[in-house]
């Protein structure tokens, strides 16, 4: 009887211990299922959002005040004058060539003009005839009125002759006009200046046939006065009221690239042209030293007044479809949200937008094709997600 009792210890132990190890494999395979089940649904997670369009945002670039602004101009003379003969004939002599500084009534050239000169001699003989004429009329008149007084000639005869003096007179008048004029007209056979200046082109030489006032036809001499020089330049609508007759403004030339000339804001046209969108103004820079030329190309820089913020955005986030000009933003869930938009200036590689965009507003730098309102979308630099399914999805595998 007491060798029975240790046999019976033994299989309770052995009992015991197939319990615990039953419970501890049980165990083990409850955690590796549902460690595996969460691993995979980490990964499909990943897997899913991995699927979601990848899209970059673009840097907004804010510009909150905008102080100036670059356009090209024009260099133009302050006056300029276009010299055409008021006499035709042959160019006789020309004494400046391009160049040339010359003074209000200085000679340019002369002009010969024998038919204007043969004119002139007729004109001056009709009006010797005619106050020859006159004369007589005046004495014949004189004594029909001596013989009224004896009834030697009737009134009627002193009234025809007295008719007949004022016709001759009339006749005087007119001769004398005519002469007058055919004078003024020898006097532009010299061809002088306007006014003090600087030849800036010379388009005839001796022996040149003139015709008078022939406008069609290139001038003679253009007179530049080159002391002054006006810049013409054409605003962008949204700026043009931003800068202000007598405004600041400096100017550079290709010429000088080290160097800036100072302008005042002279004029505008105070409309807007409808082919271009734009106004135009005026500049006036000081040009005594002279290192500044007509017709030159330069760049403005104006200052403006008031102007309001501006965004700039690259040209790859623009849209163009049915419904507009558009940008494709992403909100604070991840989706797309269209935004109208419109377009202040172009400036090559970006855009500054005019209006339809805020500083915080996250613009997708170039929207992927067949993208919509609504659509979920994974920032390109957002890697707060894309790591962990993967270290996830390895733990099933380790652990099965």
């Amino acid at each position: 009887m007491p060798d029975a009792t240790p046999p019976r210890r033994s299989r309770r132990k052995l009992g015991l211990f197939g319990i615990l190890a039953a419970i501890g494999v049980a165990a083990l395979v409850v955690t590796g299922i549902g460690t595996r089940d969460k691993g995979n649904a980490e990964l499909r997670q990943w897997t899913e959002t991995q699927a979601l369009p990848t899209v970059a945002i673009a840097s907004l670039n804010a510009k909150p005040v905008v102080a100036s602004l670059n356009l090209p101009g024009r260099l133009e003379a302050y006056v300029r004058a276009p010299i055409y003969a008021r006499v035709s004939g042959y160019v006789k002599s020309w004494t400046v060539d391009i160049g040339g500084v010359v003074k209000a009534g200085q000679t340019l050239a002369e002009v010969e003009a024998p038919d204007l000169d043969q004119q002139l001699l007729q004109a001056r003989a009709d009006l010797a005839n005619s106050q020859a004429s006159a004369k007589l009329a005046d004495v014949t008149l004189s004594r029909g009125r001596a013989l009224l007084t004896s009834n030697a000639v009737s009134q009627q005869d002193v009234d025809q002759r007295a008719a007949d003096l004022a016709s001759k007179q009339a006749a005087v008048h007119s001769n004398e006009a005519n002469v007058e004029r055919l004078q003024v007209l020898a006097g532009y056979k010299n061809i002088s200046a306007p006014f003090d200046g600087l030849v800036t082109e010379r388009n005839t030489d001796v022996g040149a046939l003139i015709s008078a006032g022939s406008s069609a036809g290139l001038a003679m001499f253009v007179i530049s006065d080159v002391r002054r020089l006006r810049v013409a330049i054409n605003v962008p609508q949204n700026y043009a009221p931003a800068i202000k007759i007598g405004a600041k403004a400096s100017i550079s030339v290709p010429e000088y690239p080290d160097r800036t000339f100072p302008a005042v804001v002279e004029a505008s046209s105070r409309s807007v042209d409808v082919g271009s969108g734009t106004t135009h103004m005026q500049l006036i820079v000081d040009n005594s030293g002279g290192e500044l030329m007509p017709g030159a190309y330069a760049n403005v820089h104006a200052d403006l007044s008031g102007a309001t913020g501006s965004v700039r955005i690259p040209v790859s986030a623009l849209i163009f479809d049915q419904s507009g000009l558009r940008v494709a933003t992403v909100n604070a869930d991840n989706r797309v949200l269209f935004k109208t938009v419109t377009i202040a200036r172009d400036l090559g590689s970006e855009i500054e937008v005019g209006s339809g965009l805020g500083a915080d507003d996250r613009v997708i730098a170039a929207p992927p094709d067949g993208i919509a309102d609504g659509d979920q979308v994974r920032i390109a630099d957002d890697h707060s997600k894309q790591d962990a399914p993967v270290a996830a999805s390895a733990k099933p595998e380790s652990g099965g």
